[in-house]
């Protein structure tokens, strides 16, 4: 009998160093992700800081993991992450808090995370890594994500915040209506922040989850 598969992400910020009241600003993100995401049944237990700048959780919606990514980096605006998802077994009972549990889907979000930091030496490194038992599985996505990942290093603030109006209306009109703007702006505002090719990358990636895993 296969056991169940979970999907452990493992996150932190990007030069943290930097940034005043980090801790502050991290929690309050956090805290109105969490209510979002489980509310939307996207993640089993509320994001927990485990040292310093670094986060996790935990999701058995394995498909819907990286539209998962997506809401948080926009949700997390103006800290940038760098993110690593480990899709694997996790023995026992899923309770909370997350830091206290264990298991290969743990180790291999812990694995996937410090790749990145080996990577880092690039002009503009990867912000997003898979770690799985599929190794097949795990070139093909972790190139789509290392290809979308150099164009959320361009995105402006407020192309994030166009975006995340447009994730939460069904139609243009209405996000343009939501932020006060024409819908040529927003429009703009969208193509300018890749948002076209964000959606498109998540939608693959989602059948290459479930296809593959």
């Amino acid at each position: 009998m296969e056991q169940k598969l979970y999907g452990v992400l493992i996150a932190d910020v990007v030069s943290s160093g930097s940034r005043s009241r980090l801790p502050a600003l991290l929690h309050e993100r956090l805290r109105q992700a969490t209510r979002a995401h489980r509310a939307r049944k996207l993640i089993l237990l509320p994001y927990a800081v485990t040292a310093g700048d670094e986060f996790q959780t935990i999701t058995a919606r394995l498909k819907t993991i990286p539209w998962l990514l997506l809401d948080l980096r926009r949700r997390l605006q103006p800290l940038s992450l760098r993110v690593g998802i480990g899709i694997g077994e996790v023995p026992g009972r899923i309770t909370a808090p997350v830091n206290e549990l264990d298991g290969a889907a743990f180790r291999m979000a812990r694995q996937a995370l410090e790749s990145l930091g080996k990577r880092s030496g690039r002009k503009r490194p990867a912000l997003t890594a898979f770690c799985t038992r599929h190794p097949d599985f795990d070139s093909v996505v972790n190139l789509i994500y290392e290809l979308q990942d150099t164009l959320v290093h361009r995105m402006t603030q407020k192309q994030w915040k166009t975006i995340g109006a447009r994730i939460e209306h069904r139609r243009i009109e209405d996000t343009a209506r939501a932020m006060g703007l024409n819908i040529s702006t927003v429009s703009r505002n969208l193509k300018r922040g890749y948002y076209g090719q964000l959606i498109a990358a998540a939608a693959g990636v989602e059948k290459l989850i479930a296809a593959r895993l």
